[in-house]
């Protein structure tokens, strides 16, 4: 399954170009912002690198996310299902085939606009070095448990409910910390926020930039969480997909 939406690439360079595009795109705008705020007063805002690697970070979540769920609604949009099922494919297979496309289009999407950022701003995301082999693996396994339960909900309700593959990752952005300490929230939010595991990247990304300190109690809360939400993630579309046999609903993708 990994092979198969491999060659989609392969035939299609518009999609390989348009996972790159927007990850380079908010990298420029918001470079060139963190160029300017560095000119400011505040030391707060002098803080090299931090909005640039909050945005690739992001990035990096979102793509996650969205690997998934596209890859899925490729599916559905060319009403593929019960032919892919007719096959021996199981349904757990076909989840971990498109986490592991989900881990590819991120690469490929995030991966030229860290580049960019080096000649264009003199900012190198790679020097955090291992810590940030230690953010994007959690941000993408989050973003891929929230891919997986999307999809869930797209093939319960059909395709009327696609838009929550673009949309849904939003929700949890303003509780994420992704520009700004969780400490900014009202305290009723940052409970919800410490149930994130994207809040706790955030907040150690921050740790690393600011302080220079890989902060392993939120490294190890984020991969605790993770491995709650991508079971939960896994579960959801697994019983999804055990009821739309059920009832028939692989034959029924329509709005």
């Amino acid at each position: 399954m990994i092979l198969r939406y491999i060659y989609l690439f392969r035939r299609s360079w518009p999609r390989v170009i348009e996972l790159a595009y927007w990850p380079t795109m908010q990298m420029v705008l918001w470079g060139f912002m963190t160029k300017f705020l560095l000119t400011a007063e505040s030391d707060i805002l002098r803080a090299s690198g931090m909005l640039i690697a909050a945005v690739l970070l992001w990035d990096v979540l979102f793509r996650g996310n969205i690997g998934v769920a596209v890859s899925f609604l490729e599916e559905m949009w060319s009403r593929n299902l019960a032919q892919l099922f007719a096959s021996p494919l199981r349904p757990w297979e076909w989840a971990v085939s498109l986490l592991g496309v989900s881990l590819i289009r991120t690469v490929i999407g995030v991966l030229p606009a860290a580049l960019l950022a080096i000649p264009l701003y003199q900012y190198s995301i790679f020097d955090m070095g291992l810590p940030l082999l230690a953010f994007f693996a959690n941000l993408l396994v989050f973003g891929g448990a929230l891919g997986l339960a999307i999809s869930a909900l797209v093939l319960r309700f059909g395709l009327g409910a696609e838009s929550l593959a673009w949309v849904g990752v939003f929700i949890i952005a303003p509780v994420s910390g992704i520009y700004y300490p969780i400490a900014t929230l009202p305290e009723w939010l940052q409970w919800v926020a410490l149930a994130l595991p994207s809040a706790h990247v955030f907040e150690g990304m921050r740790a690393a930039l600011g302080d220079n300190v890989f902060r392993t109690d939120l490294f190890l809360y984020a991969t605790g969480l993770n491995v709650v939400y991508m079971g939960i993630g896994m579960a959801v579309f697994l019983a999804v997909f055990r009821l739309a046999r059920v009832r028939g609903l692989l034959l029924k993708m329509g709005e």
